[in-house]
């Protein structure tokens, strides 16, 4: 057969017929991606030996609902998940009572797709119809409702097809790890979705919840939450960015808060003069019973700090906020608080937490500054950090040249690019 006739703006039907049968599997996949093939053609490209054909099939937005249909069931994953992202721009608007017979069978495909065996199928398919509200319903509660986050995730995230009924039976049959989080983190949470997710008493969700400013959280339901924040470290910070808190939070806050997140509370701009001066007795107060330095806890902790859980979101959303500064993240290391520090340090470096954290486990000065460099903190917290948290010995801490760096920059650099290496490796 000559390929040229590839090329044709137009194949008569006896030529497409005679490509379909042609010996050659790149003429058929060519052929396959056409989109002015009778169906028929393209119906007996999905049956075709050669797994590039059915997916060129699959991927034809002209190929026939049942050649879709047929393709659901391929054995070929890859051509599965082709289908999975394809099918779902047809998907709006179906329901499982359509009259039309190609409806109907774009139905039937998206249901099979969305009970596929093999996970990453499903996900495409979630990723796909995430963002339409006029996804079928019963399809984006199936995906919803399975088992792995990877397909649950991107709908229970951000579907707008899911109703407050749906997200609470789900919260309520008692969900795959990571499901709260991803309800948690939709837009515009409902107060009785709050309610249902505050009720199962998942600290990591609620976490998430807090720092989700577009949450309706009842003021009863925040007031509980303070009483119960003093022994749930990872609820402070998203407690304190709030929006907006119950009368007189500030204050109940101001009892228990790390030194770096008193900053930023009393920063907040809708704290009244009264209501600032009781924060400020509240940390006076404090400072008296707990020390004037406020290191009560900085010493013998050790590397504990590397095996906390790092609260990244929280603090990726005080980077953003511009409320991650050098006074805060100062306060952390005076605090002993160091989990706070070696996030703030992957935050604002723009590293990978584990490439940071092998920068601690080596103990390695020079690394470590070039961490504090990264970060953009000053040559003397770098240095301050070396000691505290990496447990330098005096006489190795890469010491501050009067306000500045005593390592080049290229040196800097050098170090950086070092542990990323060798952060892959340990990885690989």
């Amino acid at each position: 057969m000559n390929k040229d006739a590839l090329t044709n703006e137009k194949l008569s039907y006896e030529i497409a017929k005679q490509m379909a049968r042609d010996g050659d599997a790149e003429v058929r996949r060519v052929l396959a991606a056409r989109d002015d093939l009778k169906p028929e053609i393209l119906y007996f490209l999905a049956e075709d030996t050669d797994t590039a054909v059915r997916q060129a099939v699959a991927n034809n937005l002209s190929a026939p609902r049942k050649a879709d249909v047929l393709l659901a069931k391929d054995d070929d994953a890859d051509v599965r998940g082709d289908l999975a992202g394809k099918i779902a721009q047809l998907a709006p608007g179906l329901s499982p009572d359509e009259q039309d017979k190609a409806k109907n069978a774009t139905y039937e495909t998206l249901e099979m797709l969305a009970h596929d065996q093999i996970t990453k199928v499903r996900g495409i398919l979630s990723e796909a119809l995430k963002d339409f509200a006029d996804a079928p319903p019963d399809v984006i509660k199936t995906l919803a409702m399975d088992t792995e986050i990877e397909v649950s995730g991107p709908v229970l995230e951000f579907s707008p097809a899911l109703s407050d009924d749906d997200l609470l039976q789900i919260i309520e049959y008692g969900p795959a790890s990571g499901v709260l989080n991803a309800i948690s983190k939709r837009a515009g949470v409902s107060e009785a979705v709050s309610d249902g997710i505050i009720g199962t008493d998942d600290v990591s969700a609620i976490a998430h919840l807090l720092s989700n400013d577009s949450a309706q959280i009842r003021e009863a339901a925040l007031d509980d939450l303070i009483d119960r924040a003093p022994d749930v470290e990872l609820w402070h910070a998203p407690l304190v960015g709030r929006p907006k808190l119950p009368s007189g939070a500030e204050i109940r806050l101001a009892g228990f808060l790390a030194d770096n997140l008193l900053g930023v509370l009393q920063e907040r701009a809708d704290l009244d003069p009264d209501n600032l001066e009781a924060v400020k007795a509240a940390v006076h107060q404090r400072i008296g019973v707990d020390g004037a330095d406020g290191t009560t806890n900085a010493d013998g902790a050790g590397q504990d700090f590397l095996n906390m859980n790092i609260p990244i979101e929280m603090l990726n959303r005080l980077y953003q906020a511009r409320k991650l500064d050098g006074n805060v993240i100062g306060k952390a290391l005076k605090a002993g608080d160091y989990s706070f520090v070696l996030a703030s340090l992957i935050v604002r470096a723009e590293l990978d937490e584990a490439v940071v954290k092998r920068m601690f486990v080596e103990k390695s000065a020079r690394g470590i500054t070039a961490a504090a460099w990264k970060a953009g903190l000053s040559a003397k917290m770098a240095a301050q950090i070396q000691q505290r948290m990496g447990r330098i010995a005096p006489a190795d801490v890469v010491m501050a040249e009067v306000d500045e760096y005593s390592m080049s920059e290229d040196d800097l650099q050098f170090q950086i690019d070092f542990f990323i290496d060798l952060s892959a490796k340990g990885a690989g």
